[in-house]
């Protein structure tokens, strides 16, 4: 990704983060979540979308976010990953930010090893930490949820 291009930021709790816009399908309403029996702990079911069954992956989970149960006001962020189509459930989408290459920190030069985050975007407001989508799911995780997604 060039950090010259937009992203589209969404909040957890008082937490900011981001996805490039490149990789968001669409942003919806929640829905009701169906648990997939065997799926990773990551992941907290599947949704219907337009006839596609999409994992949704838990981001507080993976955070280590106080969690919460989705409530009618939540969003769903649909995203495509290299491998899947993905989506998470994220408290509010609050639209599109420009992410200018000098206010971009990469996650290596701020904590080597940063895991599931590209970087972070310094705003006169605040800081919002990048997801790498690519990253998100374990290669373990990635093969049990085709697993799990194979068996229904």
């Amino acid at each position: 990704m060039r950090y010259e291009d937009q992203l589209i930021a969404f909040s957890l709790g008082e937490q900011r983060y981001a996805l490039p816009l490149a990789a968001v399908e669409r942003v919806v309403r929640a829905v009701e979540i169906t648990p997939l029996p065997k799926a990773p702990a990551i992941v907290s079911g599947v949704i219907n979308v337009q006839g596609r069954i999409v994992p949704v992956v838990n981001v507080r989970r993976r955070f280590r976010l106080p969690e919460r149960d989705v409530v009618p006001g939540d969003q769903i962020i649909v995203a495509r990953t290299a491998a899947r189509p993905v989506a998470l459930a994220v408290d509010a989408a609050s639209g599109v930010i420009e992410c200018l290459a000098e206010r971009f920190v990469t996650a290596a030069s701020i904590v080597p090893g940063m895991e599931y985050v590209k970087g972070v975007v310094k705003l006169e407001d605040g800081m919002i930490l990048i997801h790498d989508l690519d990253r998100f799911l374990s290669l373990e995780e990635a093969r049990i949820l085709d697993d799990a997604i194979g068996n229904t």
